[in-house]
């Protein structure tokens, strides 16, 4: 359970990121029991995605979980940290925070998943339990996550939608595909209708990127998800 209140810089930031989403002509706003996603089609183009693919598949590894918060099956993909000096990835992460108004420094590193037939990733959010084990180190490196970017890559078969089982939306992979939410409400506390949840693969693979932004500038990766 999150026992945070509020803050003002966490409001701030949330409302400079939609007002420059809401203008941009591209980003198409879907509403629904207070959760707003902003989608951009085509934001990659479909060289750019395989060359991305080909970057997760040189170097991935099960993913894994913030310690203390381990559970047999919850999360079955693999990931990887993409290299934030490789031109391809420099050109992606440019291009998210530009759309998005993010100073890259408050950006983590993007990380590629992969997942193929039978992985998921069970309901969770991508805002930090500040109860959790883990807040104390993630406090001093950059602070709770407010906004959440992720590309489909491909799109799979069968299966692998996102699902957002409180706000009942649920969204279908689509390749070059940028979803964007913000994991704070107006008042810059965290939203708990955010959680969500990469369904299973029920046939072939699915490939996505995910960029995580940081109240403070970011320091380092010391997590797992």
């Amino acid at each position: 359970m999150n026992k945070d209140l509020g803050s003002k810089k966490m409001a701030d930031i949330s409302k400079n990121v939609r007002r420059k989403l809401k203008k941009h002509e591209r980003v198409e706003v879907v509403s629904q029991a207070g959760l707003d996603l902003y989608i951009c089609q085509y934001f990659m183009t479909p060289e750019e995605c395989q060359g991305v693919i080909d970057l997760i598949e040189q170097d991935n590894y099960p993913s894994t979980l913030y310690a203390g918060t381990e559970q047999n099956g919850f999360r079955t993909s693999h990931s990887c940290n993409l290299d934030p000096y490789q031109p391809l990835i420099m050109k992606v992460e440019r291009r998210i925070c530009e759309l998005m108004g993010m100073d890259p420094r408050h950006g983590e590193t993007l990380q590629g998943q992969r997942y193929a037939v039978g992985q998921q990733f069970k309901p969770h959010h991508d805002y930090f339990h500040t109860s959790q084990s883990y807040w104390e180190s993630e406090r001093k490196t950059g602070g709770q996550r407010t906004w959440t970017a992720m590309i489909y890559l491909n799109e799979p078969e069968e299966g692998g939608e996102t699902n957002f089982p409180k706000a009942g939306m649920c969204v279908q992979p689509q390749t070059a595909m940028l979803v964007m939410w913000n994991n704070m409400n107006d008042v810059g506390a965290p939203n708990d209708l955010t959680i969500h949840e990469g369904c299973a693969v029920k046939a072939g693979t699915k490939y996505i990127v995910t960029k995580w932004f940081r109240e403070r500038f970011w320091l380092g990766n010391l997590g797992g998800s």
